[in-house]
C-alpha cells in the first residue's frame, strides 16, 4: 500500500465519525413514521464514498464555512433513496449485510421513505440559499433516475452496444459522483475551470466505478448485495463482461447464446456456464481494464486543483476504485 493510498484510509476513519452524525441528525429530524425506515438503510453503513468527494474537493479549495459535512451527506441520502428502490425492482433480499428496507417495512412504506430521502436532500440544498447546488442535485437526481429508467428498458435485450451500456452506467452511477465532486467546487466558491475539472473527475471516476463494480458482479460473491454469483447475468443486464463475452464469440454460437440469455426462464445450470466462462476467459478482468482507461481521464483533470493534500488524496480515490473487492 503507497503512502497516499494509506493516508485516504485514514482520511476516511477520521471524517467518517462526523458525516455519520450529520446524517443522524437530519434523520432524527424527520416524521417519526419515516424514521425506522430511513434509519435502517443510513446505520447500514457504506463507503460514504460521495461525501467524501465533496470534502476533499471543498477543502482543496480553501472552503470557509460550516456544515459541510451536512451539505455533504445530502447526495448520500439522494444515493441511499436509489438504492431502496432498485432492491424493490430487483427484489433483493440484502443491502450492506443487512436485510433490504422492503424485506422488513414493506414495498409501499419503503417507496415512500425513498421518497422523504430524496425530499430531504432537496432540503439541505435548498437552506444554503445556493442557485447552483439546487442545480446541480436536480440535474443529478434527474440524470440517475433517467439512467435506472434505461438500465431497466435494456433488461434481456442482447443487442445493446457497448456506447448504450456506458450511457446506462453513466446515467446510474456516475453523475451522482460527478455532482458530488462538484458541489465541494461550488461549496468554495471555486473557479469555472475548477468545477470543470471537477466535473470531469467525477464522471470518469463514477463510470469506473460501476465498471468496476460490473466487474465484481462476476468474481465476487457479495453477500451484502442480496444477489448471487453473476447476479447481473440472472436478472437479464447484459454489463461489460457479458457484452465482451458474446463478442468474443464465433456468430454462430453468439446467436445461440443470445437467445439463451434472452430466455426468462433459462436454467440456472446453464446460467452458471456461461458465467463461469466469462470469468475463466478474463472478461471480468478485462472490464477492469476498461476502467483504468477512464482513471487515466479522471486522473489528469486533477490539474486544475493546487498542490495540497486533498488533491493526493483525490488521486489515491482512483487506486481505491480500481482495486476495491467489494
Amino acid at each position: 500500500m503507497n503512502e497516499a493510498f494509506a493516508q485516504l484510509k485514514a482520511t476516511f476513519l477520521k471524517e467518517l465519525p462526523a458525516i455519520n452524525a450529520a446524517i443522524a441528525q437530519e434523520i432524527n429530524a424527520l416524521p417519526e413514521l419515516v424514521r425506522p425506515v430511513a434509519a435502517h438503510v443510513m446505520e447500514a453503513g457504506g463507503k460514504r464514498l460521495r461525501p467524501m468527494l465533496t470534502l476533499l474537493f471543498a477543502r482543496a479549495l480553501s472552503f470557509r464555512g460550516d456544515n459541510l459535512q451536512t451539505l455533504a451527506s445530502a447526495l448520500e441520502f439522494l444515493h441511499s433513496a436509489t438504492l431502496m428502490h432498485d432492491d424493490i425492482l430487483d427484489n433483493a433480499e440484502l443491502r450492506r449485510g443487512k436485510r433490504a428496507a422492503h424485506t422488513l417495512f414493506g414495498i409501499t412504506p419503503t417507496v415512500l421513505a425513498g421518497d422523504v430521502l430524496l425530499a430531504l436532500a432537496n432540503e439541505i440544498v435548498a437552506r444554503t440559499n445556493n442557485p447552483a447546488l439546487t442545480s446541480c442535485i436536480s440535474k443529478a437526481i434527474m440524470q440517475t433516475a433517467t439512467g435506472e429508467i434505461m438500465e431497466i428498458a435494456a433488461i434481456r435485450k442482447a443487442h445493446i452496444t457497448r456506447a448504450e451500456y456506458i450511457e446506462i452506467i453513466t446515467g446510474k452511477t456516475a453523475y451522482l459522483i460527478q455532482s458530488a465532486c462538484e458541489f465541494g467546487v461550488i461549496a468554495a466558491e471555486g473557479s469555472e475551470r475548477a468545477r470543470a475539472g471537477a466535473k470531469t473527475f467525477g464522471l470518469n471516476l463514477g463510470i469506473a466505478f460501476q465498471l468496476v463494480d460490473d466487474a465484481l458482479d462476476y468474481t465476487s460473491r457479495a453477500d451484502t448485495s442480496g444477489k448471487p454469483l453473476g447476479g447481473d447475468l440472472r436478472e437479464g443486464k447484459f454489463t461489460l463482461p457479458l457484452l465482451l463475452y458474446l463478442e468474443s464469440l464465433p456468430k454462430d454460437q453468439r446467436e445461440i447464446v443470445t437467445r439463451e440469455l434472452t430466455d426468462v426462464n433459462l436454467h440456472p445450470v446453464r446460467q452458471d456456464q456461461i458465467i463461469a466462462d466469462v470469468v475463466g476467459q478474463g472478461f471480468a478482468e478485462k472490464t477492469r481494464d476498461e476502467a483504468r482507461s477512464y482513471l487515466a481521464l479522471a486522473s489528469q483533470a486533477l490539474a486544475v486543483l493546487p498542490e495540497c493534500l486533498e488533491k493526493k488524496l483525490l488521486g489515491a480515490m482512483i487506486e481505491f476504485v480500481l482495486t476495491r473487492d467489494k
